[in-house]
């Protein structure tokens, strides 16, 4: 089983290309999609999480329920949904306006320790940044560190940030307690206060404080992933690209699938996987986010979908 923790929202997606085009609400964000992205890849999920009992939360626990991810560990509440407006650029690319205060998401208890079977536990987004909720993941997050594999993308909105400087300390304490750090260029410049810096330089400092492996999503030039030892790089998929939306959670989601097929659920084993095994992981969620970024919104693909794109 794998955990997934943070937040579920509802992205407002443009549906027309006029300047005050229509929203239509998709049911998203970051850990949401990686819930929803390992249930329909068959791996065994359950969500962490606050959602609230309003209509958009009563379908987002409907959603997780479809996809075959556990809602055991969902805490409900009155407090409204969080809204994400969406803007697109040209290139599918999207930008996010967050509706946030007194939202359910924000208000999570910890759960205590996890149920025994639990092999990983993924984190990242909006949960981590906003309070009183951040505390209460970073607490799972130290505590879980000690006996699972925890995966994090803090999948950054910097909008949200009131204090980079304080957000970045404390992203670097949460170093030693992750197993799998992955993250757009974007974000670990942005994390690394380097605008132009060598992301491969930053993702080996960050190497050499706790995590067994850093992977790198670059949009159109594909997917890298670096180790202690090597650096492996993966061309991106060759797609018709309706959004992005989701596309980094769908990577987020295929790699931990990828590696609970291959028994790889363990840092000294993610550690330990040659550059053919990275290939193949690496090749597995570039194809499962292709498939997300040909359709509108948030809709990983399902197991048989992603086993056809790579030609099983």
């Amino acid at each position: 089983m794998i955990v997934v923790a943070g937040e579920a929202l509802v992205d407002m997606v443009p549906v027309g290309d006029d300047e005050l085009t229509p929203l239509a609400p998709k049911l998203g964000g970051g850990p949401y999609n990686v819930a929803v992205a390992l249930g329909r890849l068959g791996v065994p999920a359950a969500f962490l999480s606050r959602i609230s009992t309003d209509h958009f939360g009563e379908q987002l626990v409907k959603r997780l329920r479809a996809s075959d991810v556990e809602t055991g560990l969902v805490q409900r509440g009155p407090e409204n949904t969080t809204l994400a407006v969406v803007g697109l650029a040209e290139d599918g690319s999207a930008r996010y306006a967050f509706y946030v205060e007194g939202t359910a998401d924000r208000l999570v208890e910890d759960p205590g320790p996890l149920a025994e079977g639990t092999e990983a536990v993924s984190f990242g987004t909006l949960s981590l940044v906003l309070e009183p909720g951040a505390s209460v993941y970073e607490k799972v997050l130290r505590r879980e560190s000690k006996r699972l594999l925890t995966a994090l993308d803090p999948n950054i909105r910097a909008g949200l940030i009131d204090d980079p400087g304080a957000y970045r300390e404390r992203f670097a304490s949460w170093l030693p307690d992750v197993g799998l750090l992955k993250l757009s260029v974007e974000d670990a410049r942005w994390l690394a206060d380097a605008e132009d810096g060598d992301v491969i330089e930053i993702a080996r400092t960050w190497i050499s404080q706790g995590p067994a492996a850093v992977v790198l999503t670059k949009g159109g030039d594909g997917l890298s992933v670096i180790t202690a030892t090597d650096q492996v790089d993966v061309p991106p998929v060759k797609v018709d690209v309706v959004d992005t939306i989701g596309a980094g959670d769908t990577v987020q989601g295929a790699l931990l699938a990828w590696l609970r097929d291959h028994d790889a659920l363990d840092v000294a084993k993610v550690r330990a996987l040659s550059r053919e095994e990275w290939t193949a992981a690496l090749t597995y969620a570039g194809a499962a986010a292709a498939i997300t970024c040909s359709r509108a919104g948030a809709e990983p693909p399902f197991a048989s979908e992603l086993t056809a794109a790579l030609g099983g």
